[in-house]
């Protein structure tokens, strides 16, 4: 008989669903700030799982994905779920509810686990984090977006040292994996040097919805997990075909010049050695300068903002074994999101 799951205190039992609200600190009008975690249990044993968002705050496409997710039938009925799915679809809440990238101090939340008990507000949330959800799960799944006016295409980045995790990241189903050292203070740090498998997916932009990017993600989440055989069927979109490929570096194309960048390089778009990926003018027209790169590979991110200094980082350009059949898959992966149905029950 699976024993019942506690989390702040709190008991939940097979096939229950419950939202529990942890306890972090209170704001200067008295008013609580929590950790709201959904539990959901399934009523077959199996392993514990979290997916979270929204650690920067204006990363909002994650918080969508966590929504459509509660709402399949696997994790609103129960019946054939094996463990538990610990959702966390806003873990920054105060910066969340001013749309910020950082809490009200300016600290960077991941950049502070794995924080403390009697530090800063983002030392504390940090390590309450750890407590309560990351260090009760076997498997994680973070949700990012890239920077305002830099969005990502979809991509897993994680420790693909590690065999389970390389596992996981290629039955996600994007087209592009990133085997990057975690910046220091992160979760993935953490979560790397514990050896716990956990996979961040980055898509999109800060404060933008992006269809396809919610679509791949929702369906990620749920090939993960029936590949851990924690649900038995793949129920949120068609079964892909597309195979994913891991690079071997990445860098960003610098602007050469300030002034007012004309883009010629889209997302996923294959670049070669000298090829100019757009052109940097200022306002009279007079003078232009050519961005060009230094290496070929897949566009992986990039500015959408056009004004720019120079130095700015324009173009994310990923480097590959074989970057014909890393564009490819972008390819592959966008016929097929063009296909899909979105799964989302009536609202009643």
């Amino acid at each position: 008989m699976t024993e019942p799951f506690e989390i702040a205190g709190q008991r939940i039992a097979p096939g229950e669903s419950r939202i529990v609200h942890i306890p972090v600190a209170n704001t200067y009008t008295n008013t609580p700030v929590t950790l709201p975690v959904r539990v959901v249990r399934g009523k077959k044993p199996g392993p514990v799982m979290f997916v979270s968002a929204a650690l920067h705050g204006d990363e909002i496409i994650g918080v969508e994905i966590i929504r459509r997710l509660l709402r399949l039938r696997e994790l609103r009925e129960r019946d054939e779920l094996c463990g538990t799915i610990l959702a966390v679809p806003v873990v920054n809440v105060p910066a969340f509810l001013q749309q910020s990238r950082y809490l009200p101090d300016r600290r960077d939340l991941n950049r502070s686990f794995p924080g403390s008990e009697t530090g800063s507000l983002a030392a504390r949330l940090a390590n309450l984090f750890l407590k309560e959800v990351v260090g009760k799960s076997a498997y994680g799944i973070d949700l990012h977006t890239g920077a305002i006016h830099r969005p990502n295409l979809p991509q897993i980045r994680a420790d693909l040292s590690n065999p389970e995790t390389l596992r996981l990241a290629h039955v996600f189903g994007v087209p592009l994996m990133l085997n990057s050292t975690p910046t220091k203070g992160t979760l993935r740090e953490h979560t790397t040097k514990k050896g716990v498998p956990v996979l961040l997916y980055e898509s999109s932009e800060a404060l933008r919805f992006d269809e396809q990017c919610i679509r791949i993600g929702v369906q990620g989440v749920m090939n993960v997990m029936a590949e851990l055989g924690m649900v038995s069927r793949v129920s949120a979109e068609p079964s892909r075909t597309v195979a994913s490929v891991v690079a071997r570096s990445s860098a960003w194309v610098r602007s050469p010049a300030s002034g007012i960048l004309r883009a010629q390089t889209k997302l996923g778009e294959l670049v070669r050695v000298g090829q100019v990926l757009g052109v940097v003018g200022e306002p009279f027209g007079e003078l232009e300068t050519p961005v060009v790169s230094g290496a070929e590979g897949i566009v992986i991110g990039r500015l959408k903002l056009p004004l720019v200094n120079e130095g700015d980082a324009l173009f994310h350009v990923a480097r590959f074994e074989d970057p014909e059949a890393a564009a490819q898959a972008v390819r592959l992966l966008r016929a097929e999101i063009s296909m899909w149905e979105v799964e989302e029950p009536p609202i009643v």
